[in-house]
């Protein structure tokens, strides 16, 4: 019976040391929290499907926006077989004889047929924003965009809307190198629009505008360098002329110079003399200085006098018998891969966007829950 008594005083000695747990008033527990998010799940699904609905109407009433694209590289010989044949025909002009019958090709024409650079400038006017204007100016649906500005505005606004406008449609036609340390690197093009048809289409009609331009541009590119030859051979005929003119008068005035100190010399017949650098030379007698008179009077060649007249002429005479044929087929570029309509739009991404929304739905309603939790318990 002691025993039991000392056993029980022990207990209670042990159970006085050991204090109960305590839970201070700012802390919470993990079940009592996760109670109140169930006690305001009903606000937390009503948060969630409100922000998920207005994602999704967002999402189906965004602007739908699609890309066409392409691949193009620089063409090959046989892409431009018409436009080199255009231009070698007249090589020959630009082509240097000299007097022993040597020929100095001229490389004047080989940039017109680099087919880099061909390339090159087909990159350029693809990416040309003045080119970019004039084609959307003929689109119907950019139209549509510039009608939809608001006219409310005042002139200034007005005007930068219409400057952000066309910037937007700018970045919708692109262009880039797959590779761009590489100089015959492919390049990737593209035209964004506002439907799959109509993307397609503008590419389709874009890449023929540029083609056109730079199909016309080579063309223009040559008649002006044959152009600019023609004239350059025209002003050496000029000055070949009015230097055989005047040595020819010269040559004749010293004849009849000769002629006069002959017959005042009597010397009628071919003499010798022992000075043939005089100036008024008389040693082929009267007679036959009187026939050179007359001869030199009666040309009317000037090639005689100057044969490189004679390789002017035929160059002149060439151009005229040659002309650029502006209606020929070729190519500045090769496409790659053919322009293809779109399948999938680049954007609204409309699952993304309704995710997006139902996640911050979702964590804005636990927000919601455990801040009207805290409250609830404070006021407990």
């Amino acid at each position: 019976m002691s025993v039991q008594t000392q056993q029980s005083s022990i207990d209670r000695h042990y159970s006085s040391q050991i204090s109960p747990p305590l839970y201070n008033k700012g802390e919470i527990d993990l079940r009592e929290l996760l109670t109140g998010l169930w006690y305001s799940k009903w606000l937390i699904i009503a948060t969630t499907l409100s922000f998920t609905i207005a994602a999704a109407i967002f999402a189906i009433n965004s602007q739908e926006w699609w890309s066409s694209k392409a691949k193009v590289g620089p063409a090959q010989a046989y892409d431009m077989a018409a436009y080199r044949q255009q231009v070698k025909q007249f090589q020959p002009v630009f082509n240097i004889y000299q007097d022993d019958g040597t020929v100095l090709v001229s490389e004047e024409l080989d940039n017109l047929i680099d087919s880099e650079v061909l390339f090159k400038r087909f990159i350029d006017a693809f990416n040309s924003n003045n080119n970019k204007r004039n084609f959307l100016e003929s689109s119907k649906e950019f139209q549509q965009f510039k009608k939809n500005l608001n006219t409310e505005l005042d002139e200034d606004e007005l005007t930068k809307a219409r400057h952000a406008l066309y910037s937007q449609w700018f970045g919708n036609i692109t262009i880039k190198a797959e590779n761009p340390d590489s100089e015959l690197t492919p390049y990737n093009i593209g035209f964004q629009s506002t439907s799959s048809e109509s993307s397609y289409l503008l590419l389709v009609n874009y890449i023929k505008t540029i083609k056109t331009k730079t199909h016309q541009d080579a063309l223009n590119n040559l008649e002006a360098i044959v152009s600019a030859k023609k004239n350059e051979l025209t002003q050496q005929k000029r000055i070949l002329e009015v230097q055989a003119k005047n040595r020819l008068t010269i040559e004749a005035d010293r004849a009849k110079y000769a002629l006069s100190i002959a017959k005042a010399a009597g010397v009628t017949s071919p003499i010798q003399t022992n000075d043939s650098r005089e100036l008024f030379g008389i040693d082929m007698g009267s007679k036959a200085i009187a026939a050179k008179v007359e001869a030199l009077n009666s040309i009317e060649n000037l090639s005689i006098i100057e044969p490189r007249l004679q390789q002017i002429d035929a160059k002149l005479q060439m151009l005229k018998t040659l002309s650029v044929e502006r209606s020929i087929d070729f190519q500045t570029f090769r496409l790659l891969e053919d322009v293809e309509q779109p399948i999938t739009r680049d954007k609204p991404k409309r699952t993304l966007i309704t995710v997006i929304g139902t996640l911050i739905g979702g964590m804005l309603g636990v927000v919601i829950a455990l801040i009207c939790f805290v409250f609830r318990r404070e006021q407990d």
